[in-house]
Protein backbone atom coordinates (compact mmCIF):
# COMPACT_ATOMS: atom_id res chain seq x y z
CA UNK A 1 0.00 0.00 0.00
CA UNK A 2 1.10 3.83 -0.13
CA UNK A 3 1.71 6.02 2.59
CA UNK A 4 1.77 9.76 2.47
CA UNK A 5 4.37 11.11 4.93
CA UNK A 6 3.48 14.50 4.85
CA UNK A 7 5.87 16.21 7.91
CA UNK A 8 9.35 15.18 9.36
CA UNK A 9 9.56 11.90 11.48
CA UNK A 10 12.35 9.92 12.74
CA UNK A 11 13.99 7.85 9.93
CA UNK A 12 13.99 4.95 12.54
CA UNK A 13 9.99 5.13 12.00
CA UNK A 14 10.37 5.73 8.06
CA UNK A 15 12.24 2.35 7.95
CA UNK A 16 9.62 0.42 9.08
CA UNK A 17 7.11 2.14 7.04
CA UNK A 18 9.27 1.31 3.99
CA UNK A 19 10.45 -2.03 5.42
CA UNK A 20 5.98 -2.98 4.70
CA UNK A 21 4.79 -0.70 2.07
CA UNK A 22 5.85 2.26 -0.27
CA UNK A 23 6.32 5.60 1.25
CA UNK A 24 6.72 9.09 -0.50
CA UNK A 25 7.95 12.06 1.89
CA UNK A 26 5.99 15.16 1.01
CA UNK A 27 6.84 17.46 3.29
CA UNK A 28 6.03 21.36 3.19
CA UNK A 29 3.54 21.15 0.18
CA UNK A 30 -0.28 23.67 0.19
CA UNK A 31 -3.35 22.44 1.64
CA UNK A 32 -4.24 22.41 -1.96
CA UNK A 33 -1.25 20.59 -3.33
CA UNK A 34 -2.23 17.54 -0.72
CA UNK A 35 -5.78 17.14 -1.36
CA UNK A 36 -4.75 16.80 -5.20
CA UNK A 37 -2.38 13.51 -4.74
CA UNK A 38 -4.06 12.20 -1.76
CA UNK A 39 -6.54 10.25 -3.44
CA UNK A 40 -3.57 7.49 -4.47
CA UNK A 41 -2.58 6.90 -0.69
CA UNK A 42 -3.69 4.66 1.59
CA UNK A 43 -2.54 6.13 4.91
CA UNK A 44 -1.56 9.63 5.87
CA UNK A 45 1.37 10.64 8.55
CA UNK A 46 1.68 14.09 9.85
CA UNK A 47 2.68 15.65 12.72
CA UNK A 48 1.17 19.08 14.02
CA UNK A 49 1.47 21.11 11.24
CA UNK A 50 -0.87 19.67 8.20
CA UNK A 51 -4.57 20.20 8.88
CA UNK A 52 -6.21 17.38 8.21
CA UNK A 53 -9.59 18.63 8.16
CA UNK A 54 -13.00 17.58 6.67
CA UNK A 55 -11.85 18.28 2.63
CA UNK A 56 -8.58 16.57 3.19
CA UNK A 57 -10.20 13.45 4.33
CA UNK A 58 -12.82 13.51 1.72
CA UNK A 59 -10.05 13.84 -1.20
CA UNK A 60 -8.21 10.71 0.55
CA UNK A 61 -10.71 8.13 -1.11
CA UNK A 62 -8.56 5.28 0.03
CA UNK A 63 -7.48 6.39 3.23
CA UNK A 64 -7.38 3.62 5.72
CA UNK A 65 -5.49 4.89 8.71
CA UNK A 66 -4.39 8.81 9.64
CA UNK A 67 -0.98 8.24 11.67
CA UNK A 68 -0.87 11.79 14.22
CA UNK A 69 3.36 11.48 15.55
CA UNK A 70 2.59 13.17 18.70
CA UNK A 71 0.04 13.37 21.74
CA UNK A 72 -2.30 15.74 20.49
CA UNK A 73 -5.26 15.57 17.79
CA UNK A 74 -6.20 18.99 17.35
CA UNK A 75 -5.46 18.80 13.50
CA UNK A 76 -6.78 16.27 13.17
CA UNK A 77 -11.00 16.27 11.95
CA UNK A 78 -11.99 13.10 13.73
CA UNK A 79 -16.09 13.36 13.59
CA UNK A 80 -14.94 13.49 9.69
CA UNK A 81 -12.61 10.76 9.69
CA UNK A 82 -15.27 8.17 11.75
CA UNK A 83 -17.57 9.32 9.58
CA UNK A 84 -15.33 8.33 6.29
CA UNK A 85 -14.09 4.84 8.34
CA UNK A 86 -10.33 5.96 8.67
CA UNK A 87 -9.01 4.83 11.93
CA UNK A 88 -6.38 7.94 13.65
CA UNK A 89 -3.45 7.04 15.23
CA UNK A 90 -1.85 8.76 17.52
CA UNK A 91 1.69 8.19 19.93
CA UNK A 92 0.95 9.35 23.40
CA UNK A 93 3.87 6.95 25.62
CA UNK A 94 6.34 8.24 23.44
CA UNK A 95 7.28 11.60 24.98
CA UNK A 96 6.73 10.32 28.79
CA UNK A 97 10.19 10.09 29.89
CA UNK A 98 11.45 13.19 28.31
CA UNK A 99 8.27 15.07 29.94
CA UNK A 100 9.13 13.67 32.97
CA UNK A 101 12.80 14.53 32.69
CA UNK A 102 11.93 18.17 31.80
CA UNK A 103 9.82 18.35 34.73
CA UNK A 104 12.70 17.27 36.78
CA UNK A 105 15.29 19.59 34.90
CA UNK A 106 13.33 22.82 36.08
CA UNK A 107 12.77 21.71 39.35
CA UNK A 108 17.07 21.10 39.91
CA UNK A 109 17.14 24.64 38.18
CA UNK A 110 14.67 26.40 40.46
CA UNK A 111 15.87 24.71 43.39
CA UNK A 112 19.73 25.86 42.83
CA UNK A 113 19.12 28.88 41.14
CA UNK A 114 21.12 27.82 38.14
CA UNK A 115 19.32 30.61 35.16
CA UNK A 116 19.93 33.41 37.65
CA UNK A 117 23.64 32.52 38.15
CA UNK A 118 23.91 31.95 34.97
CA UNK A 119 22.96 35.39 34.16
CA UNK A 120 24.81 36.66 36.65
CA UNK A 121 28.23 35.00 35.55
CA UNK A 122 28.03 36.12 31.87
CA UNK A 123 27.31 39.99 33.38
CA UNK A 124 30.77 39.57 35.01
CA UNK A 125 29.48 39.34 38.37
CA UNK A 126 30.74 37.06 41.45
CA UNK A 127 27.85 37.00 43.94
CA UNK A 128 27.83 33.33 44.79
CA UNK A 129 26.42 34.23 48.19
CA UNK A 130 23.01 36.21 46.26
CA UNK A 131 22.45 32.36 44.87
CA UNK A 132 22.08 29.82 47.78
CA UNK A 133 19.74 27.00 46.77
CA UNK A 134 17.98 24.24 48.24
CA UNK A 135 18.45 20.45 48.87
CA UNK A 136 15.50 18.76 47.37
CA UNK A 137 16.53 15.47 49.14
CA UNK A 138 13.76 15.06 52.10
CA UNK A 139 11.22 17.49 50.83
CA UNK A 140 8.09 16.57 49.11
CA UNK A 141 6.88 16.24 45.56
CA UNK A 142 3.13 17.04 45.26
CA UNK A 143 1.85 16.04 42.03
CA UNK A 144 -1.52 16.24 40.51
CA UNK A 145 -2.18 13.38 37.72
CA UNK A 146 -0.78 10.32 38.36
CA UNK A 147 -1.01 9.02 35.15
CA UNK A 148 1.60 7.90 32.89
CA UNK A 149 3.97 11.24 33.02
CA UNK A 150 3.34 11.60 37.10
CA UNK A 151 4.22 7.67 37.75
CA UNK A 152 7.64 8.46 35.75
CA UNK A 153 8.51 11.36 37.74
CA UNK A 154 7.46 9.71 41.22
CA UNK A 155 9.80 7.10 40.56
CA UNK A 156 12.66 9.84 39.50
CA UNK A 157 11.84 11.91 42.90
CA UNK A 158 12.16 9.09 44.97
CA UNK A 159 15.48 7.89 43.63
CA UNK A 160 16.29 11.69 44.78
CA UNK A 161 15.13 10.67 48.01
CA UNK A 162 12.44 12.57 47.88
CA UNK A 163 8.69 11.99 49.61
CA UNK A 164 6.01 11.69 47.19
CA UNK A 165 2.26 12.42 47.32
CA UNK A 166 -0.52 13.05 44.57
CA UNK A 167 -3.77 13.78 43.96
CA UNK A 168 -5.92 11.72 41.08
CA UNK A 169 -9.58 10.72 42.09
CA UNK A 170 -9.08 7.41 39.58
CA UNK A 171 -6.14 5.20 41.21
CA UNK A 172 -6.33 3.61 44.06
CA UNK A 173 -4.73 4.28 47.35
CA UNK A 174 -2.96 0.80 46.78
CA UNK A 175 -2.40 1.29 42.71
CA UNK A 176 -0.77 4.62 44.14
CA UNK A 177 1.27 2.69 46.67
CA UNK A 178 3.01 0.37 43.98
CA UNK A 179 4.57 3.61 42.91
CA UNK A 180 6.01 4.67 46.10
CA UNK A 181 3.42 7.86 46.13
CA UNK A 182 1.08 8.28 49.37
CA UNK A 183 -2.15 9.51 47.62
CA UNK A 184 -4.22 12.70 49.55
CA UNK A 185 -6.30 15.33 49.21
CA UNK A 186 -5.89 18.57 47.39
CA UNK A 187 -5.78 20.16 50.06
CA UNK A 188 -3.24 18.15 52.30
CA UNK A 189 -1.00 18.37 48.93
CA UNK A 190 -1.10 22.13 49.05
CA UNK A 191 -0.13 22.38 52.81
CA UNK A 192 2.29 19.95 52.78
CA UNK A 193 4.33 19.87 49.04
CA UNK A 194 7.86 21.34 48.64
CA UNK A 195 7.36 21.62 45.27
CA UNK A 196 3.89 20.95 42.89
CA UNK A 197 3.49 19.85 39.49
CA UNK A 198 0.54 19.27 37.52
CA UNK A 199 -0.05 16.53 34.89
CA UNK A 200 -3.80 16.74 33.90
CA UNK A 201 -5.66 17.67 30.95
CA UNK A 202 -6.83 21.05 29.89
CA UNK A 203 -10.39 20.77 31.11
CA UNK A 204 -13.05 23.24 32.03
CA UNK A 205 -13.04 21.36 35.89
CA UNK A 206 -9.39 21.91 35.83
CA UNK A 207 -8.90 24.97 34.32
CA UNK A 208 -7.18 27.57 36.86
CA UNK A 209 -6.92 24.39 39.28
CA UNK A 210 -4.11 26.22 41.03
CA UNK A 211 -5.18 29.91 41.71
CA UNK A 212 -4.58 32.60 44.41
CA UNK A 213 -6.36 30.68 46.72
CA UNK A 214 -4.77 27.24 46.30
CA UNK A 215 -1.29 28.86 46.36
CA UNK A 216 -2.11 30.70 49.58
CA UNK A 217 -2.11 27.43 50.94
CA UNK A 218 1.16 26.46 50.09
CA UNK A 219 4.30 26.68 52.47
CA UNK A 220 6.04 29.79 51.54
CA UNK A 221 8.85 29.75 49.63
CA UNK A 222 7.58 26.40 47.71
CA UNK A 223 8.13 25.83 44.12
CA UNK A 224 4.70 25.31 41.36
CA UNK A 225 5.75 23.53 37.94
CA UNK A 226 3.65 23.06 34.50
CA UNK A 227 4.82 20.86 31.83
CA UNK A 228 1.06 19.57 30.75
CA UNK A 229 -1.50 22.30 29.10
CA UNK A 230 -1.26 26.14 29.46
CA UNK A 231 -4.11 27.30 31.63
CA UNK A 232 -4.11 24.99 34.84
CA UNK A 233 -2.12 27.17 36.90
CA UNK A 234 -3.20 30.98 37.04
CA UNK A 235 -0.27 32.73 35.34
CA UNK A 236 -1.16 36.28 36.73
CA UNK A 237 -1.69 34.51 40.58
CA UNK A 238 1.25 32.43 39.96
CA UNK A 239 3.14 35.90 39.34
CA UNK A 240 1.42 38.21 42.27
CA UNK A 241 2.58 35.08 44.72
CA UNK A 242 6.56 35.29 43.01
CA UNK A 243 6.53 39.20 43.95
CA UNK A 244 5.32 38.26 47.47
CA UNK A 245 7.65 36.00 48.36
CA UNK A 246 4.82 33.15 48.85
CA UNK A 247 6.69 31.07 46.13
CA UNK A 248 9.58 30.86 45.42
CA UNK A 249 9.86 29.72 42.12
CA UNK A 250 8.21 28.69 38.86
CA UNK A 251 9.18 26.66 36.41
CA UNK A 252 6.71 26.72 33.06
CA UNK A 253 7.51 24.99 29.65
CA UNK A 254 3.63 25.82 28.82
CA UNK A 255 1.34 28.69 29.26
CA UNK A 256 -2.64 30.03 28.25
CA UNK A 257 -1.74 31.93 24.85
CA UNK A 258 2.05 30.36 23.68
CA UNK A 259 4.05 32.55 22.51
CA UNK A 260 3.11 33.97 25.83
CA UNK A 261 3.31 37.66 24.47
CA UNK A 262 2.51 39.66 27.57
CA UNK A 263 2.35 36.88 29.90
CA UNK A 264 2.93 38.20 33.54
CA UNK A 265 5.28 35.37 34.30
CA UNK A 266 7.70 37.20 31.58
CA UNK A 267 8.81 39.69 33.99
CA UNK A 268 7.82 37.93 37.79
CA UNK A 269 11.19 36.77 39.58
CA UNK A 270 12.47 33.52 40.04
CA UNK A 271 10.78 31.77 36.99
CA UNK A 272 12.67 29.62 34.81
CA UNK A 273 10.12 29.56 31.36
CA UNK A 274 10.66 27.31 28.26
CA UNK A 275 9.21 27.33 25.01
CA UNK A 276 7.37 24.45 25.24
CA UNK A 277 9.90 21.59 25.21
CA UNK A 278 8.86 18.72 27.57
CA UNK A 279 8.77 16.28 24.63
CA UNK A 280 11.79 17.61 22.76
CA UNK A 281 14.05 15.15 22.82
CA UNK A 282 15.79 13.29 20.01
CA UNK A 283 15.01 9.94 21.69
CA UNK A 284 11.46 10.87 22.35
CA UNK A 285 11.05 11.73 18.56
CA UNK A 286 12.40 8.38 17.87
CA UNK A 287 10.12 6.63 20.16
CA UNK A 288 7.00 8.72 18.60
CA UNK A 289 7.90 7.80 14.88
CA UNK A 290 8.00 4.34 16.05
CA UNK A 291 4.74 4.22 17.80
CA UNK A 292 2.83 5.64 15.08
CA UNK A 293 4.76 3.63 12.18
CA UNK A 294 3.76 0.84 14.64
CA UNK A 295 0.25 1.55 14.42
CA UNK A 296 -0.04 2.47 10.82
CA UNK A 297 1.59 -0.68 9.93
CA UNK A 298 -1.30 -2.58 12.15
CA UNK A 299 -4.35 -1.06 10.92
CA UNK A 300 -3.17 -1.40 7.14
CA UNK A 301 -3.22 -4.98 7.71
CA UNK A 302 -6.42 -5.43 9.48
CA UNK A 303 -5.23 -5.67 13.27
CA UNK A 304 -6.58 -3.21 15.81
CA UNK A 305 -4.02 -0.29 16.40
CA UNK A 306 -2.93 -0.04 20.18
CA UNK A 307 -3.61 4.16 20.51
CA UNK A 308 -6.52 4.64 17.91
CA UNK A 309 -8.25 7.39 19.00
CA UNK A 310 -11.68 7.64 17.35
CA UNK A 311 -13.89 4.30 17.72
CA UNK A 312 -14.26 1.70 14.64
CA UNK A 313 -17.58 2.31 13.26
CA UNK A 314 -20.32 -0.44 14.82
CA UNK A 315 -22.44 -2.80 12.74
CA UNK A 316 -25.79 -1.34 11.34
CA UNK A 317 -27.57 -3.13 13.94
CA UNK A 318 -25.28 -2.94 16.67
CA UNK A 319 -25.48 1.17 16.06
CA UNK A 320 -29.53 1.22 15.80
CA UNK A 321 -29.99 -0.92 19.60
CA UNK A 322 -27.35 1.47 21.67
CA UNK A 323 -27.83 4.75 19.51
CA UNK A 324 -30.08 6.32 21.93
CA UNK A 325 -27.94 4.89 25.27
CA UNK A 326 -24.32 6.06 24.39
CA UNK A 327 -25.33 9.83 25.45
CA UNK A 328 -26.68 8.34 28.59
CA UNK A 329 -23.74 5.78 29.46
CA UNK A 330 -21.30 8.76 28.95
CA UNK A 331 -23.13 11.03 31.30
CA UNK A 332 -23.45 8.27 33.77
CA UNK A 333 -19.56 8.29 33.88
CA UNK A 334 -19.29 11.40 34.41
CA UNK A 335 -21.85 12.31 36.78
CA UNK A 336 -19.93 9.22 38.79
CA UNK A 337 -16.72 10.48 38.58
CA UNK A 338 -17.89 13.54 40.54
CA UNK A 339 -20.01 11.67 42.81
CA UNK A 340 -17.70 9.05 44.16
CA UNK A 341 -15.08 10.64 46.22
CA UNK A 342 -13.06 8.03 46.38
CA UNK A 343 -10.56 5.93 43.45
CA UNK A 344 -12.32 3.02 41.57
CA UNK A 345 -11.38 -0.13 42.41
CA UNK A 346 -13.91 -2.03 40.45
CA UNK A 347 -16.45 -0.92 37.68
CA UNK A 348 -19.73 -3.03 37.06
CA UNK A 349 -21.84 -1.66 33.64
CA UNK A 350 -25.48 -3.64 33.67
CA UNK A 351 -27.47 -3.65 30.89
CA UNK A 352 -31.02 -4.80 31.84
CA UNK A 353 -34.22 -5.45 29.70
CA UNK A 354 -34.64 -4.89 25.83
CA UNK A 355 -31.19 -3.39 25.16
CA UNK A 356 -29.16 -6.52 26.69
CA UNK A 357 -31.98 -8.15 23.95
CA UNK A 358 -31.12 -6.48 21.57
CA UNK A 359 -27.05 -6.56 21.96
CA UNK A 360 -27.73 -10.46 22.12
CA UNK A 361 -24.71 -12.37 21.57
CA UNK A 362 -22.70 -9.04 21.11
CA UNK A 363 -20.59 -7.11 24.13
CA UNK A 364 -21.80 -4.05 25.56
CA UNK A 365 -18.32 -2.48 24.74
CA UNK A 366 -19.04 0.50 23.22
CA UNK A 367 -21.79 1.72 26.23
CA UNK A 368 -18.74 0.96 28.51
CA UNK A 369 -16.36 2.83 26.46
CA UNK A 370 -18.85 5.44 26.56
CA UNK A 371 -19.02 5.24 30.33
CA UNK A 372 -15.51 5.42 30.54
CA UNK A 373 -15.25 8.25 28.85
CA UNK A 374 -17.18 10.48 30.70
CA UNK A 375 -15.50 8.49 34.07
CA UNK A 376 -12.00 9.40 32.64
CA UNK A 377 -12.43 12.56 30.53
CA UNK A 378 -10.53 14.67 33.39
CA UNK A 379 -7.62 12.15 34.32
CA UNK A 380 -6.41 11.69 31.47
CA UNK A 381 -4.56 13.60 28.30
CA UNK A 382 -6.20 10.36 26.07
CA UNK A 383 -8.80 10.38 24.17
CA UNK A 384 -11.21 7.58 25.45
CA UNK A 385 -12.88 5.03 23.01
CA UNK A 386 -13.61 1.83 22.50
CA UNK A 387 -10.39 1.09 21.33
CA UNK A 388 -8.61 2.10 24.62
CA UNK A 389 -11.15 2.08 26.93
CA UNK A 390 -10.77 -0.93 28.55
CA UNK A 391 -6.39 -0.57 28.53
CA UNK A 392 -7.11 2.97 30.36
CA UNK A 393 -9.21 1.90 32.76
CA UNK A 394 -6.82 -1.07 33.90
CA UNK A 395 -3.82 1.17 34.23
CA UNK A 396 -5.95 3.17 36.80
CA UNK A 397 -6.60 -0.02 38.46
CA UNK A 398 -10.22 0.20 37.28
CA UNK A 399 -11.27 -3.65 36.94
CA UNK A 400 -14.60 -3.53 34.07
CA UNK A 401 -17.12 -5.70 34.19
CA UNK A 402 -20.25 -5.92 31.81
CA UNK A 403 -23.52 -7.86 32.73
CA UNK A 404 -26.80 -8.48 30.65
CA UNK A 405 -30.01 -8.91 32.21
CA UNK A 406 -33.77 -9.57 31.15
CA UNK A 407 -34.38 -7.77 34.58
CA UNK A 408 -34.59 -3.51 34.10
CA UNK A 409 -37.67 -3.20 36.92
CA UNK A 410 -40.53 -0.72 35.70
CA UNK A 411 -38.23 0.20 32.62
CA UNK A 412 -37.71 -1.09 29.29
CA UNK A 413 -34.32 -0.96 29.29
CA UNK A 414 -31.98 0.27 32.06
CA UNK A 415 -28.21 1.14 32.48
CA UNK A 416 -26.78 0.40 35.82
CA UNK A 417 -23.27 1.48 37.19
CA UNK A 418 -22.35 0.48 40.34
CA UNK A 419 -17.92 0.95 41.67
CA UNK A 420 -16.57 -0.62 44.75
CA UNK A 421 -13.50 1.50 46.54
CA UNK A 422 -12.39 0.57 49.88
CA UNK A 423 -15.96 -1.34 51.04
CA UNK A 424 -17.75 1.68 49.89
CA UNK A 425 -20.39 1.22 46.73
CA UNK A 426 -21.97 3.45 44.57
CA UNK A 427 -24.52 3.05 42.26
CA UNK A 428 -26.22 5.02 39.68
CA UNK A 429 -29.21 4.23 36.64
CA UNK A 430 -30.54 5.90 33.90
CA UNK A 431 -33.02 5.29 31.03
CA UNK A 432 -33.79 6.52 27.69
CA UNK A 433 -37.78 7.40 27.69
CA UNK A 434 -39.90 9.18 24.47
CA UNK A 435 -35.94 10.19 23.77
CA UNK A 436 -34.62 11.39 26.92
CA UNK A 437 -32.17 10.60 29.34
CA UNK A 438 -33.58 9.78 32.75
CA UNK A 439 -31.49 9.67 36.10
CA UNK A 440 -33.82 6.79 37.62
CA UNK A 441 -31.73 5.72 41.01
CA UNK A 442 -28.86 7.09 42.87
CA UNK A 443 -27.40 4.93 45.30
CA UNK A 444 -31.10 3.52 47.45
CA UNK A 445 -32.75 6.13 46.15
CA UNK A 446 -35.28 5.63 43.27
CA UNK A 447 -35.38 9.26 41.32
CA UNK A 448 -36.90 10.73 38.02
CA UNK A 449 -34.71 13.68 36.85
CA UNK A 450 -33.32 14.44 33.26
CA UNK A 451 -29.44 15.11 33.36
CA UNK A 452 -28.22 19.17 33.05
CA UNK A 453 -24.97 20.12 32.87
CA UNK A 454 -25.16 21.53 36.27
CA UNK A 455 -27.05 19.74 39.38
CA UNK A 456 -26.44 19.75 43.08
CA UNK A 457 -27.25 17.04 44.88
CA UNK A 458 -27.82 17.20 48.84
CA UNK A 459 -28.39 15.09 51.11
CA UNK A 460 -29.70 16.46 54.17
CA UNK A 461 -32.16 15.71 57.76
CA UNK A 462 -35.51 15.52 56.38
CA UNK A 463 -37.26 18.67 58.45
CA UNK A 464 -39.26 21.38 57.73
CA UNK A 465 -38.01 24.30 55.73
CA UNK A 466 -34.94 22.66 54.60
CA UNK A 467 -35.45 22.72 51.07
CA UNK A 468 -36.69 26.27 50.95
CA UNK A 469 -33.72 27.30 52.92
CA UNK A 470 -31.27 26.20 50.24
CA UNK A 471 -33.90 27.15 47.58
CA UNK A 472 -33.92 30.77 48.42
CA UNK A 473 -30.17 30.97 49.18
CA UNK A 474 -29.75 29.81 45.71
CA UNK A 475 -32.56 31.96 44.24
CA UNK A 476 -30.70 35.25 46.19
CA UNK A 477 -27.66 34.16 44.16
CA UNK A 478 -29.50 34.03 40.68
CA UNK A 479 -29.52 30.32 40.71
CA UNK A 480 -32.38 29.43 39.03
CA UNK A 481 -33.72 25.95 40.05
CA UNK A 482 -35.14 24.25 36.27
CA UNK A 483 -36.41 20.55 38.40
CA UNK A 484 -36.16 19.17 41.48
CA UNK A 485 -36.54 15.79 42.69
CA UNK A 486 -36.88 14.41 46.56
CA UNK A 487 -36.22 10.89 47.78
CA UNK A 488 -35.95 9.90 51.63
CA UNK A 489 -35.84 6.31 53.47
CA UNK A 490 -38.57 7.48 55.69
CA UNK A 491 -40.25 10.81 57.14
CA UNK A 492 -38.11 12.65 59.57
CA UNK A 493 -35.03 10.69 58.24
CA UNK A 494 -32.18 11.23 55.78
CA UNK A 495 -33.65 12.99 52.48
CA UNK A 496 -31.58 13.06 48.79
CA UNK A 497 -32.54 16.17 46.97
CA UNK A 498 -31.43 16.68 43.55
CA UNK A 499 -31.88 20.05 42.03
CA UNK A 500 -31.47 20.27 37.93
CA UNK A 501 -29.59 24.13 37.33
CA UNK A 502 -29.92 26.96 34.81
CA UNK A 503 -26.55 28.49 36.12
CA UNK A 504 -23.05 27.04 37.81
CA UNK A 505 -23.29 27.60 42.07
CA UNK A 506 -20.47 29.91 42.66
CA UNK A 507 -18.35 27.90 45.69
CA UNK A 508 -19.53 30.56 48.28
CA UNK A 509 -22.99 29.52 47.31
CA UNK A 510 -22.38 26.12 47.88
CA UNK A 511 -20.43 27.05 51.04
CA UNK A 512 -23.51 28.30 52.23
CA UNK A 513 -25.59 25.61 51.63
CA UNK A 514 -22.85 23.33 53.26
CA UNK A 515 -23.38 25.59 56.44
CA UNK A 516 -27.12 24.91 56.84
CA UNK A 517 -27.39 22.08 59.93
CA UNK A 518 -29.91 20.13 58.13
CA UNK A 519 -27.02 19.44 55.15
CA UNK A 520 -25.10 16.61 55.64
CA UNK A 521 -23.61 16.31 52.30
CA UNK A 522 -23.36 18.65 49.18
CA UNK A 523 -22.01 17.81 45.46
CA UNK A 524 -22.10 19.75 42.67
CA UNK A 525 -22.44 18.07 39.23
CA UNK A 526 -21.09 19.38 36.10
CA UNK A 527 -22.24 17.70 33.60
CA UNK A 528 -21.37 20.03 30.56
CA UNK A 529 -17.82 19.34 28.68
CA UNK A 530 -15.87 21.42 26.80
CA UNK A 531 -13.51 18.92 25.76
Amino acid sequence: MRILVAETIAEAGLDLLRAAHEVDERVGLTADEYRAILPEYDALVVRSQVQVDAGLIAAGRRLVVVGRAGVGVDNVDLEAATRAGITVVNAPTGNTIAAAEHTLALLYVLARRVAAADASVRRGEWKRSQFSGVELRGRTLGIIGLGKIGQAIAKRARAMEMTVIAVDPFISADGAAVHGVKLVSLDALLEQADALTVHVPLTRQTRGLIGAAQIARMKPGSFVLNVARGGILDEAAVADALRSGQLGGAGIDVFEHEPPVGSPLLDAPNTVLTPHLGASTAEAQVLVAVEVADQVIDVLAGRPARYAVNAPLLTPETARAIAPYLPLAETLGRFFAQFSRTGIHQLTLEVGGELARDLGGQDASPLTAAVLRGLLETSTTERVNLVNATSLARARGIEVTERKSSDAGAYSSLLTLTGKADGVTTAIAGTVANGEARLVRLNEHSTDVAPSPVMLVTRHHDRPGTVGRIGLILGEADVNISAMHLARSRPRADALMILALDDDVPPAVADAIRQNEAVQDLWLIRLGTDR
